[in-house]
C-alpha cells in the first residue's frame, strides 16, 4: 500500500530532470510537496530549514557539492533530520561508495515511476 502525503527533497544540477521527477512524483498522488535543490549544498541547507522531509532523492555528480559528499555531510550532522536516501544516476560504479555514505537505495537513470514508487514505499514505514 502505497505511503500517502510525503515531502520530498528531490537534489540534480539539471533542472530538467528536476522537472520531470516532480511531475512523476506528483503524479503519483502520494506526495504532497516535492521541494528542489540543485547541489548538495543547497540540499543540507534545506535540510537545515525544515525537518519534515520523508525521503531524499539525490543525484550523485553535481557542483559544488556532489551527492556522496551530501550523504557523508548529512549522516554526520546529528542535528539534522536523517531521512532515507535513494540515490538517482546513470553511474552505477558510484553505488558502493553512495552505499557506504548512508545512502538507503540506489535507481539507474531514467529512473521509472513504478520504482520509483516501490522503493520509496519499501523505505517509509
Amino acid at each position: 500500500m502505497p505511503v500517502k502525503n510525503l515531502r520530498v527533497l528531490a537534489v540534480d544540477d539539471d533542472l530538467i530532470n528536476l522537472k520531470l521527477l516532480k511531475s512523476m512524483l506528483m503524479k503519483s498522488g502520494n506526495v504532497r510537496e516535492v521541494v528542489e535543490a540543485k547541489n548538495g549544498a543547497d540540499a543540507i541547507g534545506e535540510l537545515k530549514k525544515s525537518d519534515d522531509f520523508d525521503i531524499v532523492l539525490l543525484d550523485i555528480i553535481m557542483p559544488v557539492m556532489g551527492g556522496v559528499e551530501m550523504l557523508k555531510v548529512l549522516r554526520a550532522d546529528e542535528s539534522l533530520n536523517q531521512p532515507p536516501v535513494i540515490i538517482l544516476t546513470t553511474d552505477e560504479t558510484k553505488k558502493s561508495e553512495a552505499l557506504e555514505a548512508g545512502a538507503n537505495g540506489f535507481l539507474m537513470k531514467p529512473v521509472r515511476e513504478k520504482e520509483l514508487s516501490a522503493k520509496i514505499a519499501q523505505l517509509i514505514v
